[in-house]
């Protein structure tokens, strides 16, 4: 199933965001959050609320409506030697504020004070039970689905800092979506970033350092996993600068496409 979070395009300012199953070009409004399913996490049976709705006249939101974002460094060898770094032995775990989420088609600001904004495309997944001491085999069973991310990156500002929270926390920076896939198998795909249609990004799953159940396994050792906290799985090799005027695309095979304009902030 693809589950979506959206507005409908008639002044969606006054509107509240409605979960919804997306079906060919339809979006059926679900009755409640896809999460806490009596059984699997992405065993959860939807309950339509309403008339179908068609997909050009609603606004996508994030597919997600996190307390946290749950975010891995390093977690392709190839990225952490293009800046010298080693492969970290664990996982190496940061936070993204909810004020960077943003969705499909909507800009990034590029704050004026940073000198490079990068790009970092990223397999991200939603978790739909809470769960605490897991056992990296059995962390499957508390993801609800899968979708594209863009741990967008102040860099000059992250290497300057002791530790990344400005660098990776200006609003706008977490690009996510369009979709919630709960049926995508994460194992062996391509992942790419374009910019302006130019392929910067290319590498594959099969090439985390960490798989996604020593991920989910290692945080919740110290961190309570809650139903609709997003996790973003470390980005490959070839990060590089954005500028205003570009847009910037994340591509999962299999999964979806996630495109963001950039625009100059303050």
């Amino acid at each position: 199933m693809l589950i979506v979070r959206f507005v409908t395009n008639i002044d969606a300012s006054r509107v509240q965001p409605t979960w919804g199953l997306l079906l060919e070009k339809y979006v059926y409004p679900l009755q409640r959050a896809p999460y806490e399913s009596p059984r699997l996490a992405r065993d959860f049976a939807p309950e339509i609320a309403g008339a179908p709705l068609l997909l050009e006249d609603v606004k996508l939101l994030p597919p997600c409506d996190p307390r946290k974002i749950i975010c891995v460094g390093r977690n392709y060898a190839e990225h952490a030697a293009e800046f010298g770094n080693e492969v970290p032995e664990e996982p190496a775990i940061f936070l993204k504020a909810s004020t960077t989420l943003i969705g499909p088609d909507e800009p990034v600001v590029l704050p004026s004070i940073s000198q490079r904004v990068d790009h970092e495309a990223e397999l991200a997944l939603v978790i739909g039970k809470r769960a605490r001491y897991l056992n990296a085999q059995d962390a499957h069973n508390i993801i609800l689905g899968y979708t594209c991310a863009n741990d967008i990156t102040a860099r000059d500002l992250q290497r300057q800092d002791v530790q990344w929270t400005r660098g990776k926390n200006f609003d706008t920076f977490c690009p996510v979506g369009p979709w919630l896939d709960t049926s995508f198998a994460p194992e062996n795909k391509t992942i790419r970033c374009l910019v302006n249609g130019e392929v910067r990004q290319q590498s594959n799953t099969a090439k985390f350092v960490h798989s996604i159940g020593t991920i989910l396994a290692y945080v919740s050792q110290f961190m309570t996993l809650e139903p609709g906290d997003l996790v973003l799985t470390g980005t490959p090799e070839g990060v590089s600068p954005l500028h205003p005027g570009e847009t910037v695309t994340v591509e999962i095979e299999g999964l979806a496409t996630l495109s963001n304009p950039l625009i100059a902030g303050v």
